[in-house]
């Protein structure tokens, strides 16, 4: 059962890390294209707001689910601390604290991912609201 606190270690934050980064790295490709698109270059709505939500969905992905990848380290945590208890019959409180410790650290990684995934997230889609009402009011100027 060693194997598994590796698996918390590496895997699991290490899922979460590069989580994060791709989510990170979405949210400044696409404020980069926000900052550069030109409005005038769309003729229909649609594909204006398929260019503008392009990967926005990954955000989301991430932002929803990193919660439960750091709550299944969380349980893996729990089940590898009650299994070296059981092993040796009688564990001191030291390293009963040190398996919990190992899977709270997993959950806060999760949500540390979580909630700037989500952030990023509301920004971009307010982002996308605005362009989007911009655009409106440019084809009606357009249509006058």
């Amino acid at each position: 059962m060693e194997w598994l606190k590796y698996l918390i270690d590496y895997g699991i934050i290490g899922l979460l890390l590069s989580m994060s980064i791709v989510s990170v790295a979405i949210g400044i490709e696409r404020h980069l294209f926000f900052r550069k698109v030109k409005l005038a270059d769309f003729d229909c709505r649609k594909s204006l707001e398929l260019r503008l939500t392009e990967k926005m969905h990954l955000i989301a992905s991430i932002g929803s689910n990193a919660p439960y990848m750091g709550l299944l380290g969380t349980v893996l945590g729990i089940m590898l601390t009650f299994y070296n208890m059981g092993q040796s019959g009688f564990m001191d409180t030291g390293k009963i604290m040190v398996g919990l410790a190992l899977a709270l650290k997993v959950t806060a990684m999760g949500l540390l991912v979580a909630i700037p995934a989500v952030t990023i997230y509301n920004l971009l889609l307010r982002r996308v609201k605005v362009l989007i009402m911009q655009w409106e009011i440019l084809d009606e100027r357009k249509g006058i």
